[in-house]
């Protein structure tokens, strides 16, 4: 039986020490599950609203009791008696008991907690791994993909208190032959990295996302460093391991221009979109996220003009997860990938009716963690489930973050020949 008995809600803290929610659901044949939500520190205006207490009383005001509430008392009277492995009409009910445009009223956090206790308890009451069961809602067939992992292992922008303005320096092991081996490539450098950083004096302490956050001169200084870390490990640059950027340009961004502020620059958009073109002519960069503001709908004209030929184009804040605001793009012409976000659009059926669109436009499709993480590992059965290519989760570093990658380890090691690590085709379109 997959019929909801109860769903009960806890306050628990995320990796930054800030509080978030867990919910878990329990079925009629006592089988439950749970599931833990994310929170972002650089966030795109449109994402799905978190709720929060603001009650300066307590944890300065970023409590969540107000959304642990919701599911203890709203959310648990309506889907009671419910069959959890409909998962369409237990989100379309949780959009509409909540009724507000952003699920501002329940709070994103609320909602999207619900969800995806519910899908856990729905694929326990199956005896199967949750990125089967998402195989199932979506239509994915074996053989499953092992994604690509864009391991971002030197941190700066909104993720790291230094002085670099790029949030995230990643790199993409390409030709692994399988997922342990490009964790293990993608580890060896990271290793490499914080070597080079000590026998230069530098700091080795890390960011939000478990990358290394040291103070660097520039933002080229930052890409030659990673190359040389590259090599320090013994893999060859552009070729078995590629570099991508996330940008965050939302953050750079202040009364019509991009800010650098480690190089005392300021551009606008063309010129922006020049120092970027600079970059990718100049480094071995495969992937650019939020390479403009997410407002810049000139600016990201001109980027994908220039650069779609030629690299992923990612969007990230321009496209927060949804469908209305992918489509906008898809019709523009702009950027040629979307990072996927549960919490930017609160529940798992909106999420992969978004990954639908994205896929028939031919877009990319990378799903991600967000700076504020638990152990939940529900992303990384989401990658697999879907077949998704491509997923980001920080560096092979903190817990929070490990814990996706192990769970992508033990995948690939359950499914046997049932799966294939799908390297640098995943930037293929």
């Amino acid at each position: 039986m997959t019929t909801i008995t109860d769903i009960t809600a806890l306050e628990i803290l995320d990796s930054r020490g800030k509080p978030t929610v867990m919910a878990t659901t329990r079925l009629a044949d006592n089988v439950s599950g749970s599931a833990c939500v994310p929170s972002g520190a650089s966030t795109g205006e449109r994402e799905a609203v978190e709720l929060r207490d603001n009650d300066t009383q307590r944890y300065l005001g970023q409590g969540v009791r107000q959304a642990v509430e919701a599911i203890n008392g709203t959310i648990r009277d309506q889907l009671v008696g419910r069959d959890a492995s409909d998962q369409r009409s237990i989100d379309h009910l949780l959009c509409e008991i909540d009724g507000s445009t952003d699920k501002s009223r329940l709070g994103a956090n609320a909602i999207l907690a619900a969800s995806l206790s519910v899908l856990h308890a729905a694929a326990a009451a199956q005896s199967e791994p949750v990125y089967r069961t998402i195989a199932t809602l979506s239509g994915t067939t074996p053989p499953f993909d092992l994604p690509l992992p864009m391991m971002n292992i030197l941190n700066g922008g909104a993720h790291a208190n230094n002085n670099i303005d790029i949030q995230e320096f990643m790199v993409l092991p390409l030709t692994a032959p399988n997922f342990a081996e490009a964790v293990r490539h993608g580890a060896e450098v990271f290793h490499a990295l914080k070597s080079l950083l000590q026998q230069k004096g530098l700091a080795t302490t890390v960011g939000d996302e478990g990358g290394v956050a040291p103070d660097l001169p520039s933002n080229q200084a930052a890409l030659d460093i990673l190359i040389h870390a590259i090599e320090y490990a013994g893999f060859q640059t552009g070729k078995e391991i590629g570099l991508a950027l996330d940008c965050a340009a939302s953050e750079m961004y202040h009364e019509g221009a991009y800010i650098i502020n480690a190089e005392k620059q300021r551009f606008d958009s063309l010129q922006f979109v020049e120092y970027l073109q600079k970059l990718c002519a100049d480094y071995p960069i495969l992937s650019i996220e939020d390479g403009m503001d997410e407002n810049d709908r000139e600016g990201w004209a001109l980027m994908s003009e220039r650069l779609n030929d030629k690299i992923q184009i990612v969007g990230d804040d321009l496209f927060v997860t949804n469908a209305t605001e992918l489509q906008q793009g898809i019709d523009e012409h702009i950027a040629n990938s979307i990072l996927i976000k549960l919490n930017q659009i609160g529940t798992v059926s909106e999420t992969l009716d978004t990954i639908r669109l994205a896929r028939t436009a031919r877009y990319n499709t990378i799903i991600s963690h967000r700076s504020g993480e638990t152990e939940d590992v529900t992303i990384a059965d989401l990658a697999v489930g879907l077949c998704a290519g491509q997923i980001k989760t920080g560096a092979p570093c903190r817990s929070e973050r490990v814990a996706k990658y192990n769970r992508l380890l033990v995948i690939e090691n359950e499914l046997g020949d049932q799966s294939r690590y799908i390297g640098q085709s995943a930037l293929k379109r």
